[in-house]
């Protein structure tokens, strides 16, 4: 099938907001991967007076609002601004596209702060990065963050040492010789890896990725002397209790502001996930709080659905209807993706079931992604939800 859509080639900002079928799009970036208590209360009415009364999760660790129109975006901005959401400029916010591991207690926590804090400020050093070139802070004994979009990762290796890795490579440098950590040093030996990207010519038109440029032939410095393979992988999170507090999630990422209002009356601090949920640091009692997710068997973590129309311009259909309505059907162990269009902006990796609008009604992909050859076409939503085996029958 033709590929239609429009690769935009940037995320949305705060100051750089990005305009969709239902307003701006405004994302905010958290500093260090999470907000305060009074901070998430000024998300959470700045969602209610400037946007659709939601506030988003994403996949890259950010909280987003939609529906804001342009007149009210600079009175938003000084509301945010006044709660320390904001950066000094569009520039520093561009470079300031971390993911930090939400794991984490007493030193190893202390750590990733430590880091993360002094990669913000070098980064302002490098010049010409393109919007979504990002950094992984990973630092704990497992790593959380693999599958997580990121161009320079900073993990332990097997032996318990610190590495910055090049996005794509199988080894990242060593920095100390030792255990014992300094986040200045790290967060230096990561901004040299992102200005040889740069320098490499890793950037063409604006735009480039870690792990494209180093399958085509490049290779960092500093790799044959002191290196370390990446730890192993830890267990994929789910809602549930955690060491250091209480995973939640929410339908599609998409979080009530009263929601989050509630949400902040219950710890000091929520740290931002990759994975469309929040921890709450130091919550043990889950909140009677009907819209949210407490439990890794809820059939709404099954599916994944984009904003779909009218939201998104290049949307074809409303998908979260179409999502909601298939949940309960899907099979456990399955994963189901809608997808307003082939672009698949909400899932990029394959699943079990795919979703894909089109002019023409829905197509159906099995075990691929919204690109991928689809085993049937044109579908037609109403049938869909009405007999959900056109989805699942041979499943």
């Amino acid at each position: 099938m033709s590929v239609q859509f429009e690769i935009k080639g940037r995320c949305p900002g705060a100051l750089a907001p990005m305009p969709s079928g239902d307003g701006l799009v405004v994302r905010i970036r958290p500093r260090s991967g999470f907000v305060s208590s009074d901070q998430a209360r000024t998300i959470a009415s700045a969602a209610t007076k400037f946007g659709n009364g939601f506030v988003e999760l994403t996949s890259r660790a950010n909280l987003q609002i939609r529906g804001v129109l342009a007149n009210a975006h600079p009175e938003m901005i000084a509301m945010l601004s006044r709660a320390s959401l904001i950066d000094a400029d569009v520039t520093r916010e561009d470079r300031r596209n971390i993911v930090v591991t939400p794991f984490g207690c007493g030193d190893l926590r202390q750590e990733a702060l430590s880091i993360a804090h002094a990669l913000e400020e070098h980064l302002a050093r490098v010049t010409d990065l393109p919007s979504k070139f990002g950094f992984a802070i990973d630092n704990a004994p497992t790593r959380v963050l693999a599958d997580t979009p990121a161009d320079i990762r900073i993990e332990r290796d097997t032996e318990g040492h610190v590495i910055v890795r090049a996005d794509g490579m199988a080894e990242g440098q060593r920095v100390t010789s030792s255990k014992a950590i300094e986040p200045e040093a790290v967060a230096l030996t990561a901004v040299r890896l992102a200005e040889w990207f740069v320098a490499s010519g890793g950037v063409v038109a604006g735009r480039g990725r870690m792990a494209w440029h180093v399958m085509n032939g490049a290779r960092p410095p500093g790799i044959p002397s002191h290196h370390g393979s990446p730890a192993p992988l830890a267990t994929p999170a789910m809602p549930g209790a955690v060491a250091e507090g209480l995973l939640v999630a929410s339908e599609f990422g998409q979080l009530p502001a009263e929601g989050l209002l509630s949400l902040a009356d219950l710890c000091d601090e929520l740290r931002i996930t990759p994975w469309r949920m929040l921890l709450l640091s130091g919550v043990v009692t889950p909140p009677l709080i009907a819209s949210l997710i407490f439990s890794p068997d809820d059939v709404r973590l099954r599916v994944t659905a984009c904003t779909g129309a009218p939201g998104c311009p290049q949307a074809h259909a409303q998908t979260r209807p179409i999502a909601h309505a298939l949940a309960p059907h899907v099979p456990a162990g399955a994963h189901l993706h809608v997808s307003g269009c082939q672009k698949g902006c909400a899932m990029t990796r394959p699943t079990s079931f795919t979703l894909v609008a089109g002019a023409r009604g829905l197509s159906l992909v099995k075990n691929g992604n919204a690109r991928s050859a689809p085993v049937r076409s044109d579908l037609a939503s109403a049938d869909l939800m009405a007999d959900p085996s056109l989805v699942f029958g041979d499943a």
